[in-house]
Order: structure tokens, then sequence, then C-alpha cells
């Protein structure tokens, strides 16, 4: 069992920056790949970015890339999402979650955290 839980929502100014955190807690965090998503209100949870449990590479929703980087420390058990240049369409929950293997699809993260709120005005 994995507990992940969010951290570093808030209310930003189109153009500001936020960084987000997920702190893990249970089996070994280095065993799972990471990824985050995102719910806008009314509309399904998207992928938003993921990084791979053996060499860090990263892969990215395209609407995010350029302005968004994920990253993870394994000796803190923590992923991070350093969002830049915020827009109003980023405006959702945020939710980390793990996986076994690197993966856009939801259906494939098998640990979830709670959420986050992030909230930028135009």
């Amino acid at each position: 069992q994995v507990q992940l839980v969010e951290s570093g929502g808030g209310l930003m100014q189109t153009g500001g920056s936020l960084r987000l955190s997920c702190a893990a807690s249970g089996r070994t965090f280095s065993s799972f790949a990471m990824g985050w998503f995102r719910q806008a209100p009314g509309k399904g949870r998207e992928f938003v970015a993921g990084i791979s449990r053996y060499d860090d590479s990263t892969f990215y929703t395209d609407s995010v890339k350029g302005r968004f980087t994920i990253s993870r420390d394994n000796t803190k058990n923590t992923v991070y999402l350093q969002m830049n240049s915020l827009k109003p369409e980023d405006t959702a929950v945020y939710y980390c979650a793990a996986a076994f293997g690197s993966t856009r699809d939801l259906n494939e993260y098998v640990y979830w955290g709670q959420g986050t709120q992030v909230t930028v005005s135009s």
C-alpha cells in the first residue's frame, strides 16, 4: 500500500508559478513510476506529466510542455510538479498517482492522492 499526499496548490494569477509536491509513504517509492493528473470542473481526469521509476525520464501532455516540469527525489519520497506561465485553463484539481510502469493511462495508476486545487485567475 502507498499513501500519497499532495500539497502546494492555491490561487495564482495568469503567468505565475506554483510548485506542487506529493509525499509518499508505505511501499518503496522508488519502485513506482509517478504521474500528475488534473480534473477541471465538469471534465474528466486528464494526464499532465509522468516520470519513470528507472531513469527519471519524463513525458508530458502537449498543453503543458515547456511550462511544467515533473521531478522526483527518492531520498524524500516526493514527486514535484513545477508549473510556470500558468494559464486560466490550468485551473483544476491536481492529483498525483503511482503506477508500476511509465504510462499516460490513468487506469494503469494504482495509488492516488486526494488532490490539491489550483486556480489561475485571468
